[in-house]
């Protein structure tokens, strides 16, 4: 009996350290969510999702491996498939510019780079927008980024340059 109470309570305790681990990944899952989505409205059913599907399999995570690349693969493929789901439906999306502004805490002038630099990222192609958002903008390093896209490293780096370099001309920064 006692055996059985002490793997109920680890088992307790570990889907706890699970959920808060989660909870602390929100705004970086939130983040990327806007980043694959182009709109806010999108990125939160995007995030809700993710989350959702993370707490119905949490028994397929790890411990020990990096939650952060668990979701942002569950994200990922989750935005494939609501994307696949539109098509299919005939819906279109709403373009970047109904987006709202991420970060407008630093005045009229960052508020307006932030938003350059935004539609610079939304006007980028789907795969170079996703290699940018997740080494650029979430700091995965290369080899996590590319096991979250499910390309190869030379694939990865190949979006990535060509990304920055987009980014770069349409912001009109020296290459």
């Amino acid at each position: 009996m006692q055996a059985r109470r002490f793997i109920h309570e680890q088992g307790t305790r570990r889907l706890a350290a699970f959920e808060d681990d989660l909870l602390a990944l929100l705004p970086r899952l939130r983040r990327f969510a806007r980043a694959l989505a182009r709109n806010p409205a999108d990125a939160d059913d995007l995030c809700q999702v993710a989350v959702e599907k993370a707490l119905l399999g949490k028994a397929s995570w790890q411990p020990g491996t990096r939650l952060d690349s668990w979701m942002y693969r569950i994200m990922r493929n989750s935005w494939i498939d609501m994307a696949r789901h539109r098509q299919r439906a005939g819906q279109t999306f709403v373009d970047a510019d109904a987006g709202a502004d991420i970060g407008v805490d630093g005045g009229a002038e960052a508020r307006i780079a932030l938003g350059e630099v935004d539609a610079a990222l939304h006007a980028l192609p789907d795969e170079q927008r996703e290699a940018v958002a997740l080494v650029l903008v979430e700091g995965l390093a290369y080899k996590e980024a590319a096991a979250v896209l499910d390309v190869p490293m030379g694939t990865l780096t190949s979006r990535l340059v060509r990304g920055r370099q987009a980014l770069m001309a349409r912001l009109g920064e020296p290459l």
